[in-house]
């Protein structure tokens, strides 16, 4: 058999998969496991750094076997990981402590003051976006006020990913979309002593590790990596992906003005531009190459939304959402204006807005089902995606837009998608998306392709096009607005909805605000979305 097969690893928040790829991209082997999450003290989010490279090496394993494969067939390896958070290493090149996921919000304080003297402002035209609450940066300030020894001892500060291709290659290094969340200058791409030192973080100068390209090779399977995971000694790896750029490679996304939507656990909006464009509704990253940036808006509001409203209306049936989602698909076969249904404003887990803002269902009467209300749902998930979409049409043209994840694969949800954003939408049979972005930048380290754009475009994967109907564009973006404008309706009553004090009798009624100051903030929101 030709060694010509790739293999891509995704360590996602709860699970973690490793994905064997012909080079056409299909799926020829399949491992996964879930990993722990250690949330011992509140806001406190964490991996054991060496349970989870153990979880790795048993999702290789898994993966070979399920395709039948030794080691000897693969030709290289791409890894890909959540984005953000931060994975420490001493001087000896031992963890230090638990790796600090994207979850953990124990910086919230250190943050808000943060806003208050105008740090976050003044590193918006430097690195092309404020700091998040679950960003390295912040969480090394937590670590030196909160943990000086601890701050003192780092050697070299890594992201989960690169915790990853450290086990299998012995290497420590970075590459330039992971550096970019945190480090990089938004302009030249390269680490940026400004951002250290604004943020008083100028000890940790050194730790910061060789940043590369993603598709450069990073090293190599080493002896003791092969006998863990059943791969063949010497084996190249790549540098790798963040996971948000990872996805948009896996959907065929590589080149400016390409749109890519994911509509999983959280509402991930990307594009990709060959200028750097900053604002308050996105953050501007580095793209998976130099000269190349990725605009991102994401918020917490999508699909995860729709599995809590499934089991709520269907809590006996082991399909729910499933069930609900074929009858949803009937209903919109109808014209959506022949039956009025309910608004809803997906924010059970967290929102766009700098504010708590709470999900809630409007309009709601006694005829309305459990179809309608879920409707509502998968509706008020897709006004969701198009907040941020509108944001990041404002850092120019869309060349194409894609979307994956969720029930997006649907033929309804599919239009509704495309009826929703008014725009021609492409819908990727790919099922692990992250994964076959990691494992492309190990096909152009080895030199199976040039690079991404023509790995992407040596794909075998099947794609459909919707296209919008004018006359339900025009439905739903009347609907879209009432969307919007009931969350500015709610803006001042979010705060006190569960403040239980008995009320002033002298307190006036809240005033309604004609708009809504949205923040990234929240420690898992990143852009702020103009009203």
């Amino acid at each position: 058999m030709s060694r010509d097969f790739i293999i891509g690893i995704d360590c996602g928040s709860t699970a973690t998969k490793a994905v064997i790829f012909s080079p056409a991209g299909q799926v020829v082997g399949t491992g996964r496991t879930r990993l722990a999450r250690h949330m011992d003290r509140p806001h406190h989010v964490e991996r054991d750094m060496g349970d989870m490279w153990l979880g790795v090496a048993g999702t290789i394993r898994a993966a070979l076997a399920d395709a039948g494969l030794s080691g000897r067939d693969i030709a290289g390896v791409g890894v890909t990981a959540h984005g953000d958070g931060v994975f420490m290493l001493d001087r000896m090149g031992n963890p230090l402590g638990r790796g600090i996921m994207s979850l953990d919000s124990r910086a919230t304080a250190l943050h808000d003051n943060w806003r208050q003297r105008g740090l976050l402002d003044q590193m918006l035209p430097v690195a092309g976006q404020r700091p998040y609450v679950y960003s390295a940066n912040t969480l090394l300030a937590w670590i030196r006020d909160h943990e000086p020894e601890r701050y003192h001892a780092i050697g070299s500060v890594l992201f989960a990913k690169d915790w990853i291709r450290l086990c299998l290659t012995g290497q420590i290094a970075t590459d330039i979309t992971e550096a970019s969340t945190a480090f990089t200058d938004l302009h030249t791409q390269q680490y940026s002593e400004a951002i250290l030192d604004i943020l008083g973080l100028e000890a940790i100068r050194d730790c910061l590790p060789p940043m590369l390209d993603s598709c450069t090779r990073a090293g190599c399977v080493t002896p003791a990596a092969a006998a863990v995971t059943g791969l063949l000694a010497g084996t190249p790896v790549a540098a790798g992906l963040h996971d948000v750029t990872a996805a948009a490679v896996g959907m065929g996304h590589t080149r400016p003005g390409d749109m890519s939507l994911t509509a999983g656990t959280f509402s991930i909006n990307e594009v990709f531009r060959d200028h750097p464009a900053t604002g308050d509704g996105w953050a501007c990253r580095a793209g998976y190459r130099r000269g190349l940036w990725n605009c991102m808006a994401i918020s917490p509001a999508s699909s995860s939304n729709l599995e809590w409203v499934a089991k709520l209306l269907l809590p006996h049936d082991g399909d729910a959402m499933g069930t609900l989602m074929q009858e949803v698909e009937g209903r919109l076969a109808s014209a959506r204006d022949a039956r009025p249904l309910p608004l809803f404003h997906p924010f059970l887990f967290g929102s766009p807005y700098d504010a708590p803002a709470s999900a809630s269902f409007f309009g709601v009467q006694s005829w309305h089902d459990r179809t309608d209300l879920f409707q509502a749902a998968v509706e008020g998930v897709v006004f969701n995606h198009r907040m941020h979409v509108t944001a990041l049409r404002q850092t120019g043209a869309v060349m194409r837009l894609g979307v994956s994840g969720g029930s997006s694969a649907r033929p309804g949800i599919a239009r509704l998608f495309a009826d929703v954003l008014d725009m021609p939408v492409n819908i990727s049979e790919v099922q692990e998306a992250g994964a076959l972005g990691a494992a492309l930048t190990a096909a152009v380290a080895v030199g199976i392709h040039p690079d991404l754009e023509h790995a992407v475009d040596g794909l075998e994967v099947p794609h459909a096009t919707c296209c919008p109907d004018a006359a339900r564009a025009a439905v739903y973006d009347s609907l879209y607005h009432r969307y919007v404008a009931l969350a500015r309706a709610m803006r001042p009553f979010w705060p006190s909805l569960y403040n239980m004090a008995p009320r002033p009798e002298a307190q006036q009624q809240p005033s309604t605000h004609t708009a809504i100051p949205l923040h990234l903030s929240g420690a898992t929101v990143m852009g702020r979305i103009p009203s």
